[in-house]
């Protein structure tokens, strides 16, 4: 089903590595405490506190860091050389200290205890190259975000070719699930110049999605959410002729989406607030959309059903989340932004939750799902 080579088709032993990771991570901003900048502030005329720059910055979710483990621990123990991460955060104009890196390397360190992670503030050049020569055999280097220079993302072949020489790697691999249907340096250019291979995130969720169109276990279903039938309907499109059923809730079935097909279910009953607006499906759609998942061995689930962000209108996406993480029988494939981040929460509450892939790339799975173009896929190597 995963036609391009992996880190498993290839020598390891002794190579520097280049990863593209995705370390595109949710950041809280935390301030000291007012008391604690008193001292350095001056208070403004009514004798408030006027706060200094933030004191630090808070990974709130590292799901994406923990998801580039298995290939970081694979290609260690495999005995690779130096490993030399590169990823972007955000979306910087220019160099921004709020969207460094830095934090995502603290963290890595925590979760790979007794290896040496190190970072450096640069993207390419002298400091780069002298990083990657000081770094020890079996370190790991993060650079920094590759974003902060604006080649990255006009995928600049000079730019590629200071990533490679800077770094001194010998082979390229491709783990940024999320950043695939992008033509961007660090997905394109750089493939021209060294050999690349898919890592192992990459490989299962090509994997799993491509099954959810191909070949999934039926009864399958599609549930389907959000807010823009512009962004949905070219997902119901594709999978009205390979499901079993479709159930439509979130804003778009509350601003009237309809459907005659019978295959379609499209939620009828709302939770509103005072205002009338529509911000949840209600309980006899919740029942019904439950109803459809039960009778499936696949369930591919892209959108939330509801205003999430308000727990009193994340009823009916809690309760489907939790049906489908309490039964690890049924395939479950949880897919786009606003829902990966909302399972990876109650994930987090919840550890006993298990679901069969939660994607970390939301336009990047609506692209692969819908047949569309993905640069950081079609150029990686094809298997023999």
């Amino acid at each position: 089903m995963f036609h391009k080579k992996t880190i498993r088709d290839v020598e390891l032993a002794d190579q520097v590595i280049l990863l593209r990771a995705d370390y595109n991570v949710p950041l809280a901003t935390i301030h000291a405490a007012a008391d604690e900048l008193a001292e350095n502030n001056e208070l403004t005329n009514a004798g408030e506190v006027t706060l200094a720059a933030p004191t630090s910055v808070e990974i709130t979710s590292d799901f994406r860091i923990r998801a580039s483990l298995p290939t970081l621990q694979y290609l260690l123990a495999h005995d690779v050389a130096k490993i030399v991460i590169i990823s972007h955060l955000g979306r910087p104009k220019g160099k921004e200290d709020s969207l460094s890196l830095r934090p995502v390397a603290e963290h890595l360190a925590e979760l790979l205890p007794g290896h040496v992670i190190n970072f450096v503030d640069e993207i390419t050049g002298p400091e780069v190259a002298a990083a990657v020569e000081d770094l020890p055999e079996g370190g790991i280097l993060l650079l920094e975000n590759l974003r902060f220079d604006p080649r990255e993302k006009a995928n600049d072949a000079d730019f590629a070719r200071e990533l490679v020489d800077f770094s001194g790697a010998q082979l390229f691999v491709q783990d940024g699930f999320a950043v695939t249907h992008r033509e961007q340096a660090s997905t394109a250019a750089i493939t021209k110049l060294l050999p690349s291979v898919a890592g192992l995130l990459v490989e299962k969720e090509v994997t799993m999605l491509t099954r959810a169109v191909q070949d999934p276990a039926r009864p399958f279903t599609v549930v389907i959410g959000g807010a823009k039938v512009t962004d949905k309907q070219p997902l119901i499109d594709k999978f009205l002729p390979i499901a079993d059923h479709l159930a439509v809730g979130g804003k778009i079935a509350a601003d009237g989406y309809t459907s005659n097909n019978p295959k379609i279910y499209v939620a009828t009953d709302f939770d509103e607030d005072g205002a009338g607006e529509k911000l949840d499906i209600g309980p006899v759609a919740t029942t019904e959309v439950i109803d459809l998942v039960q009778q499936s061995q696949t369930v591919l689930w892209n959108g939330v059903l509801g205003k999430v962000e308000d727990a009193a209108y994340a009823t009916s996406s809690t309760i489907l989340a939790k049906y489908l993480g309490e039964n690890p029988a049924i395939t479950s494939i949880i897919c786009g932004g606003d829902t990966a981040g909302f399972v990876e929460g109650l994930c987090a509450e919840n550890p006993d939750l298990q679901f069969s892939l939660i994607s970390t790339g939301g336009g990047a799975a609506l692209e692969l799902l819908s047949g569309g173009m993905m640069p950081g896929l079609e150029n990686l190597a094809d298997k023999d």
